[in-house]
């Protein structure tokens, strides 16, 4: 792979990093600012109308995915890119300044739910900008490869949120945390994303997007979208499993150790940590193997495993008493992850042509993320209040049973080029070729 793949790769890495440090810092240090919004009692209510709020961004993420990724296929990834990061920066800003309940009521919660709303709408289209951008940038035979670290940087901005609330957590009292400290990530998001806007306003737009001769008035419209709604349909179910997983082992797996198995914040947060950096460290190994051995086989597994170990390794982490045997089930939770994880983005891509390339993978992505991903957490803390979280258990397997079988049937995508997937043909279709067609 070239320098000036590796480049392209970078830029468009780093702004997903500071859009996802944002996105997830909101959900890992939830647990601070809860009471700060809403008035004081059940702890778990407090959560759960934080959560409530987090899911609110979820379902904004289908306006951005279509918004941003029309931006995207028309205008080109880079101004996609490049407004996602804008809208962040703009967000992180409002949470950091937002007045507590004690000061403006639920004027504060109002401008916690504005903040979540353009979060959505700048994660609703950076996915699908960066993926796209990512899997055009790289070399066709290393798709899988570069595409993996969609999920490193992602995983990235989580790792450098729970950092730093480590860091916080050891040089801070736990009522200044409660108090004010709570803001500080948000300052630091608000500055980085300013950093990657200057570094987004020059980088280079892909060549097969610059290439790409199909620039008519459809271009990135839902009509255009329509004539491959069987593929978006296929985003959408294969996701669903992938993203609650994702979702439960990461975001909300600091919170679930701390409520549910009784362990400190600190060794929770510690576990989370460590778990997330070997997590991202796995991603460009398997999307590598992917591009050796295809996509389905990553899928499959990963389906296979979290169909049948999410009710035994959740049960078994509710009843950890200590870091390392907490550590090892989350490990284990999250290489089975990796299997969706480290290609999904290529995946995705690799059922559409360029001209609705970045709104096939925006939209239903984001209306599967809003309908599962974002509100895994809250359907977790509802059956707790409930009394049966076991339940969220045997949830999280079932949705991973489904894409099973979409990962099962779909065809292998390895092998296509992206450049000949034609307007008005189904995926593996290029020009009337098999999807398993290698270009010359």
């Amino acid at each position: 792979m070239g320098r000036h793949h590796w480049k392209k790769i970078w830029v468009g890495s780093a702004g997903n990093m500071v859009e996802w440090f944002d996105w997830f810092v909101y959900a890992s240090f939830a647990t601070y600012f809860a009471g700060a919004f809403f008035p004081s009692g059940n702890p778990t209510a407090q959560l759960m109308n934080t959560a409530g709020i987090f899911a609110v961004g979820f379902f904004m993420r289908p306006v951005g995915g279509w918004l941003l990724g029309r931006v995207g296929d028309r205008k080109g990834r880079k101004a996609a890119l490049t407004l996602t990061v804008t809208l962040m920066s703009a967000s992180a800003v409002l949470i950091a300044v937002a007045p507590t309940y004690s000061v403006a009521g639920y004027g504060g919660a109002l401008v916690l739910l504005v903040a979540r709303l353009l979060q959505g709408l700048s994660v609703g289209g950076e996915y699908a900008a960066s993926a796209t951008y990512l899997t055009e940038a790289s070399d066709p035979a290393r798709r899988g490869f570069a595409s993996s670290f969609q999920y490193v940087s992602m995983t990235a901005g989580q790792i450098v949120g729970l950092g730093l609330q480590i860091v916080l957590q050891r040089t801070m009292s736990d009522d200044a945390l409660h108090s004010y400290g709570w803001r500080i990530p948000f300052v630091v998001g608000a500055l980085g994303a300013a950093v990657v806007f200057y570094l987004r306003r020059s980088m280079l737009e892909t060549e097969v997007y610059a290439q790409d001769a199909s620039h008519d008035e459809e271009r990135g419209t839902l009509r255009a979208l329509w004539r491959y709604r069987r593929e978006a349909f296929l985003v959408v179910a294969l996701t669903m499993g992938g993203t609650v997983a994702y979702y439960t082992y990461t975001t909300y797996l600091t919170k679930y150790l701390s409520n549910s198995a009784g362990l400190s914040k600190e060794t929770a947060t510690l576990v989370s940590f460590t778990a997330l950096t070997v997590f991202a460290a796995l991603q460009p190994l398997a999307g590598a193997l992917s591009d050796r051995i295809g996509r389905r086989p990553l899928l499959i597994t990963f389906a296979v495993g979290s169909t049948f170990l999410t009710v035994p390794v959740m049960t078994l982490l509710k009843h950890v008493d200590g870091y390392w045997p907490a550590l090892g089930l989350a490990l284990l939770a999250l290489v089975v992850v990796t299997g969706y994880t480290s290609i999904n983005a290529c995946v995705k891509a690799e059922l559409f042509p360029t001209g609705v390339r970045a709104l096939g993978v925006a939209l239903p992505y984001a209306i599967a993320n809003a309908l599962f991903g974002g509100t895994a957490e809250y359907v977790a803390l509802w059956f707790k209040k409930a009394g049966i979280e076991s339940g969220f258990y045997w949830y999280v397997a079932g949705c991973a049973a489904v894409s099973l079988v979409v990962y099962v049937t779909m065809r292998e995508t390895k092998d296509l080029d992206l450049s000949r997937v034609k307007p008005g043909r189904g995926a593996g279709e290029e020009s009337g070729e098999s999807s398993l067609t290698t270009a010359s």
